[in-house]
């Protein structure tokens, strides 16, 4: 899926390729497969029809076979939508879901390792916590995208210190042209504070996920990180 086209119905094909629409990217939501609210395809059509640009299924748990069913799901969406499908943690998975992405953790398979199962066209991401981490990924070869953080405690990272905005700012400080967002415990209400800090991309969960409009919630992050 690396080098999928948009095929919303009525609407011109979208050439771009997959880095192309990662150095456009703006908004990059983590969801579960909402199976206690059983409205994944509905709820991933809003969201990315409001601005979401990548969408990763993170369910902490799910066996491969299960994980494969709801991506297939994912990746309709993104494909009616011209967006990235992104995995997390798994090349396997990534590889059998022809995902746009594949994330990897610090602690992860290592970047050749995934790029020797998914090639040279699936984007690779990672996750950074200190700021000797966003340096590394700021350069490291093979890498793709970045994020940074998380900027406060998050119930979805539980126990793991918040390096806060100092490593945001340190992060923009490097001035990388390679693509970085910043992650964990952003919302709506301090938006602000992280875009003073030097970001310009973010990861979001629940502020999406848990929003009462979460279209509504998508196209203000939207709108406000592409107003810069």
């Amino acid at each position: 899926m690396p080098e999928t086209t948009e095929t919303v119905p009525g609407a011109s094909a979208d050439t771009r390729t997959a880095r192309d629409r990662l150095a456009d990217a703006r908004v990059y939501l983590c969801t579960d497969a909402r199976r206690r609210q059983g409205d994944l395809a509905e709820f991933l059509d809003t969201v990315l029809a409001g601005g979401v640009d990548i969408v990763q299924l993170r369910d902490k748990g799910m066996e491969a076979a299960e994980e494969l069913e709801h991506l297939q799901v994912f990746a309709d969406a993104c494909a009616r939508h011209g967006r990235l499908l992104a995995v997390n943690d798994r090349a396997d998975v990534a590889h059998a879901a022809r995902a746009d992405v594949l994330h990897l953790g610090q602690g992860d398979l290592p970047v050749p390792a995934a790029r020797a199962i998914l090639g040279p066209d699936v984007l690779v991401g990672r996750s950074t916590h200190a700021e000797s981490e966003a340096a590394a990924a700021a350069v490291q070869e093979g890498v793709d995208y970045f994020c940074t953080g998380p900027c406060w405690p998050t119930p979805t990272k539980p126990g793991r210190h918040a390096p806060g905005l100092d490593l945001v700012r340190y992060t923009a400080g490097l001035a990388t042209e390679r693509p970085w967002f910043a992650i964990g415990g952003v919302d709506l209400g301090n938006l602000d504070e992280v875009l003073a800090a030097g970001a310009r991309r973010v990861v979001v969960v629940r502020a999406i996920t848990e929003a009462d409009d979460p279209g509504a919630a998508a196209a203000e992050f939207a709108g406000r990180l592409r107003s810069l």
